[in-house]
């Protein structure tokens, strides 16, 4: 541990003395600011003291040398933690006071100018030299709690619980909470509570005058609308199709597994493209109506309608996957018992069944209407005058008004309704047991269901699986003509070598195709969330399920924070709160990257822990009685075991990071321009057959990421004796 001190105090020093204490202009990882070193703009928290007229930030250095102090007690003296403890702590609160205090027009903090006076020096966000220095700081706060004898005084724990939890009140807490201080403020910072009522009471929030015959109402009860619809609707069918799949012999019911996975690596808005091509005014469908019906050809597509079934072709399969673990989990013996005692099948499935499929009816519905309240790029495209609260958000964000007050009205709102659906949750399960697996032998067939219900099922799930396939056919299909919207269905590879066109000049390769730039930093960010991201949320749920300490439940919920707030609310607050320093990553990749990883997080968690429960203790304690540190054995011991919950997280957060769209539509660039976001853009221009283009080669792209993923990492290995062995041991 004393070396630990000792390196992270040199670090601290190092990053003082020589490197760039604030963000430089060529981006957080550019290393331009070398051959000007060292100017206003690329000097160290030494240069700035002395040079630069910056003298608050000598107060920094105290605090290391204080770390430094530190190693003059021995390791079990209590000072020795105490002194790291209070070095870390100061450290940070200085650094942080410091930065927010002093920003881009001087002093920020007024009430601060009678004690140090009156700075109009610019401080611009943290750089590479305070990024450390920060760092540093925690790790000595770590590292004290731990010698004061904390999580069983390891340092391993102590400084993953410590740096997590920074880390996520740096990047999920404190966003929030600076768009909730953004909602009742004005443009000057003064509170303005008068502001936030008028805001949040506005006649195109509440009104319903939709119901009583008026032209629409308030976009809060278009957005519960469109939830409750999708989420009631989506699990309905999802249920449908799991009982076909477990409860009945349809020929084809393993070919409806195969549709689940289309979702998962299709863009958001790519179905918003097939349905206009499908029942647009200029449509296929709209086309064959009006030649065979003679139906003049609509608008009915671009609204509510419209809307919902693109969100349905998103959110069934999700449902499905969902509900046919619970259908599969029924115990056949309680339906025998039923049936036993003399009830019939349809009374079996409605007092027997259905009140067994209560958590998945549940989990199912929420997952839909959550998804529904977050989703962006459907509405967008097919929205029409049909507003909802991730379209009004973004409007006024990047609308004429540019009024993020108002967006963060509207993004708490939404905050609103979606921790609401979760408490909705809890409250309809209640505490009732609905434990059907046991240790016990559980053999039988699942009864029989009723032929009428049957029926419905049929008439319900074969039309819409063959309209989902002629969707995505649509999708794939669409690339590959001049326009499929106007029935111009010569083929053509213009669309992709318009976006992918790669020429050869005497220099080499050139990629002068539209979309190259896009695709790139979408690929580049994606591969680097993705570790990442299944880096962190692996070692935290390795925290949570193998060690016990003060505020653990405290902690799973800060980590499982993200999860509950839609990725509308978190692009918002993210332009809230890294705008200005001395967080200052807006316009930045950094900004994509930190996104992602704690958007998607909570997937790795859980995948960890759902592992780590089938694998017993005693494995950890055997290495740790063998003399490896903890993070040896995790290293060592437990990470192999956990390659399949590994797999699941990177190929979520990679695929995730690739279609994501309502968090990144706030957070891209010029510079860094994602995939998602260029595709809306040709969208809004019309160039729908550009769009599909690229949404096929999205598509690709994914799927040849998940092989490559499920290649290296592996398949987890178990050394068990085969049945040739255990067979020559029975005979002994």
């Amino acid at each position: 541990m004393r070396k630990l001190v000792a390196g992270w105090s040199a670090a601290a020093l190092t990053a003082f003395l020589f490197l760039p204490w604030q963000a430089i202009e060529d981006g957080f990882f550019g290393f331009g600011w070398i051959q000007d070193y060292p100017d206003d703009r690329t000097a160290s928290a030494l240069f700035y003291g002395l040079a630069f007229d910056r003298p608050w930030l000598w107060g920094v250095l105290p605090f290391v040398a204080l770390g430094v102090l530190a190693l003059a007690f021995p390791r079990e003296d209590r000072r020795f933690g105490q002194t790291l403890v209070f070095a870390g702590l100061g450290g940070l609160g200085y650094t942080f006071l410091q930065g927010f205090a002093i920003g881009i027009t001087g002093l920020q903090w007024t009430w601060l100018a009678p004690l140090i006076g009156e700075v109009e020096t610019s401080q611009y966000g943290f750089g590479w030299g305070a990024t450390i220095i920060l760092f540093a700081f925690l790790m000595m706060v770590s590292l004290g709690v731990a010698a004061l004898g904390y999580f069983r005084g390891d340092a391993f724990i102590a400084g993953s619980v410590i740096v997590s939890t920074a880390l996520i009140l740096a990047f999920v807490f404190f966003p929030i909470a600076t768009m909730l201080a953004g909602a009742v403020t004005d443009e000057h910072g003064n509170l303005a509570f008068d502001l936030f009522w008028r805001r949040f009471f506005a006649d195109d929030i509440w009104e319903l005058n939709c119901l009583v015959g008026g032209p629409r109402c308030g976009v809060v009860f278009n957005t519960v609308l469109l939830g409750v619809l999708t989420g009631a609707l989506s699990t309905l069918m999802g249920l449908a199709f799991a009982l076909v799949v477990v409860r009945t012999g349809l020929p084809w019911r393993k070919g409806l597994r195969a549709l689940t996975i289309l979702p998962i690596i299709t863009p958001p808005f790519v179905i918003s493209l097939a349905i206009i091509v499908l029942f647009g005014r200029t449509g296929i469908v709209t086309w064959f109506l009006e030649v065979a019906f003679g139906i003049p050809p609509s608008r009915w597509i671009y609204g509510l309608p419209g809307v919902l079934i693109s969100q349905l072709l998103s959110q069934i399969p999700v449902a499905f996957l969902v509900m046919i673990g619970v259908v599969e989990a029924i115990s056949p013996s309680l339906e025998e018992a039923s049936q036993t005692l003399g009830a019939s099948r349809w009374q079996t499935f409605r007092t027997v069944t259905w009140p067994l499929l209560r958590p998945g009816l549940a989990a199912a519905f929420l997952l839909g209407f959550v998804e529904s309240l977050a989703d962006f790029g459907n509405p967008l495209v097919l929205g029409g005058n049909f507003d909802v609260l991730s379209t009004k958000i973004f409007f006024a964000i990047v609308g004429a008004q540019h009024d993020p007050g108002r967006a963060a009205v509207l993004a708490i709102l939404l905050l609103i309704m979606t921790l609401g659906a979760f408490w909705i949750q809890m409250r309809w399960l209640g505490k009732q047991s609905y434990v059907t697996v046991t240790g016990k032998g559980d053999s039988g067939l699942s009864a029989e269901l009723p032929r009428k219900l049957k029926r419905i099922l049929y008439w319900t799930t074969i039309p819409w699986a063959a309209f989902t396939l002629i969707t995505y056919a649509i999708v794939i299909f669409g690339g590959f003509v001049r326009d499929i919207g106007r029935f111009d269905l010569e083929f053509t590879w213009r669309h992709y070598l318009d976006a992918f066109r790669v020429e050869l000049t005497e220099r080499g390769m050139f990629f002068s195709g539209s979309a190259w730039d896009s695709l790139i930093t979408t690929i580049q960010v994606s591969a680097i969330s993705a570790p990442l991201t299944g880096i962190m949320g692996l070692l935290v749920a390795y925290i949570l399920a193998r060690t016990k300490f003060a505020g653990q439940r405290t902690f799973e919920f800060l980590t499982m924070l993200s999860f509950a707030i839609p990725g509308t609310v978190v692009g918002v607050s993210y332009i809230v709160a890294f705008n200005v320093p001395p967080l200052e990553l807006t316009g930045t990749g950094l900004i994509l990257v930190i996104c992602f990883v704690f958007r998607n997080m909570p997937v790795g968690v859980r995948a960890g822990m759902a592992a780590l429960s089938q694998i017993d203790k005693s494995l950890d304690e055997a290495s740790l009685t063998l003399g490896a540190r903890t993070a040896t054995t995790v290293r060592r011991v437990v990470m192999p075991l956990l390659r399949p919950a590994i797999v699941a997280t990177l190929v979520f957060s990679f695929v995730h990071a690739m279609t994501a769209v309502s968090a990144v539509i706030f957070l891209v660039s010029a510079r860094h321009n994602m995939a998602t976001a260029y595709i809306v853009g040709r969208v809004e221009a019309g160039e729908f057959a550009l769009a599909i283009a690229y949404s096929t080669v999205l598509i690709g792209v994914m799927a040849l990421a998940i092989v490559i993923i499920q290649l290296g990492v592996g398949r987890r290995q178990l050394g068990r004796r085969g049945q040739q062995t255990a067979a020559a041991l029975g005979g002994h």
